[in-house]
């Protein structure tokens, strides 16, 4: 298992929290709580070794066509494709936006 943490200017705010997918179901589960400030930082648990450069990038491309909101998220990855994780994260941060 990896532990990778990264950090995103947020150029959005939101409330409350969110959560996408079942830890349990062999891809992904994603947990989103708001929180004040200027920052995502998002904490990654993932069974997929020396991943850190494709969570990058697919936060990167998320940034480019969307705003970020500030807050912390938790994604336990269990192998999960990136498409996959792209609809799980895009999950949350409708979730809040209807919260």
């Amino acid at each position: 298992m990896e532990q990778i943490t990264l950090s995103f200017p947020a150029t959005r705010t939101a409330s409350g929290k969110a959560l996408a997918g079942v830890v349990g179901s062999g891809d992904m589960e994603v947990l989103y709580t708001a929180g004040a400030g200027n920052q995502l930082q998002v904490d990654i648990t993932t069974s997929v070794d020396n991943s850190q450069a494709r969570w990058q990038a697919l936060f990167d491309r998320l940034a480019q066509v969307s705003s970020l909101p500030a807050g912390q998220m938790v994604i336990h990855d269990f192998g999960a494709t990136p498409g996959v994780a792209r609809i799980r994260i895009e999950q949350v941060f409708e979730g809040v936006s209807h919260a």
